[in-house]
C-alpha cells in the first residue's frame, strides 16, 4: 500500500464509446457501464481515504457529439443524481462543476437538490465536472475579478492567485494532486487547468468501463513513489 495518499484525485473517464464499439454495442451502453464503474470508484476511493474526487463527466467540447449520445449521458446523470438515498447512506458530498444555464431545468433542479441534501456529508467530496471546461472556468473567475475591480470593491493590486482561485468552481477545495486518465490518450483535454498546476499524471490504456480497484491502487502507488518538489530542489 502507498505511504503517501493524494488528498484530491481527478479522473478523466475516457473510452466509454470505444469500449462499446469494440463489443458491437451502441455507444450509450459504454456510458451505462461507465456510470456503474463511477459508483464503484466513489465507494472505493472513500474506503481508501481519498478526501476529494473530481470526475470528468462531460466537457463543453463533448456537447458537439451526436445529440442522442449527449441526451443519453444527461439521462444517466439524472439517474445518478436522483438516487438521493445513496448519498445519505454512503455519506458522500456531491457537487457539480461547470456551466448550468444551458442544461434542462429538471437537471438543474436535480443538481441543486443533491448539492443541498448532501452538503452535510463528510465521507468524501465528489465533484462531477459536467458541461465543464478548464479555460471557461478561468475566464469566469477573471470576469468576476474584473467586475469587482470596475465596481470599486477591490484595487488592482488585490487581484492575485488567491483571488483567481476563489472564483473557480472548486473554491475552498485543495488543488488536485493526482489525475488519472483512462483510454490511452496522453492529454489533459481542458480538465482542471488551474487546479492541476502541480498535479501528478497517470495515463492508462484501459477504457473507463474496465477500470477497477487494481487500477486505482496502481495509480496511488505511482503517486506515492514520485518526488513532489513543487518547483523546489
Amino acid at each position: 500500500m502507498p505511504n503517501t495518499l493524494p488528498t484530491h484525485v481527478g479522473i478523466i473517464m475516457d473510452g466509454n464509446g470505444r469500449w462499446a464499439t469494440q463489443r458491437g454495442l451502441p455507444r450509450i451502453e459504454g456510458h451505462k457501464k461507465g456510470a456503474e464503474v463511477l459508483a464503484d470508484t466513489v465507494r472505493y476511493a472513500k474506503a481508501r481515504g481519498i478526501e476529494y474526487l473530481t470526475v470528468y463527466a462531460l466537457s463543453t467540447e463533448n456537447r458537439s457529439r451526436p445529440p442522442e449520445e449527449v441526451r443519453g449521458i444527461m439521462n444517466l446523470l439524472r439517474a445518478y443524481l436522483k438516487d438521493v438515498n445513496n448519498y445519505r447512506k454512503e455519506n458522500v458530498r456531491t457537487r457539480v462543476l461547470g456551466e448550468r444555464h444551458s442544461l434542462d431545468a429538471d437537471l438543474r433542479i436535480a443538481i441543486e437538490n443533491v448539492e443541498k441534501w448532501s452538503a452535510g456529508n463528510d465521507g468524501i467530496n465528489v465533484n462531477i465536472a459536467l458541461n465543464y471546461g478548464g479555460r471557461d472556468e478561468i475566464v469566469h473567475s477573471a470576469r468576476e475579478a474584473a467586475r469587482k475591480l470596475l465596481s470599486g470593491e477591490i484595487a488592482l493590486q488585490q487581484i492575485d492567485k488567491a483571488m483567481i482561485a476563489s472564483g473557480m468552481h472548486t473554491a475552498g477545495q485543495p488543488d488536485v494532486d493526482l489525475i488519472i486518465r483512462t483510454g490511452g490518450e496522453l492529454r489533459i483535454s481542458n480538465f482542471m487547468l488551474w487546479q492541476s498546476a502541480y498535479a501528478e499524471f497517470v495515463f492508462l490504456d484501459e477504457y473507463w468501463p474496465d477500470f477497477g480497484p487494481g487500477h486505482f491502487d496502481s495509480a496511488l502507488e505511482k503517486f506515492s513513489a514520485r518526488e513532489r518538489r513543487m518547483g523546489g530542489i
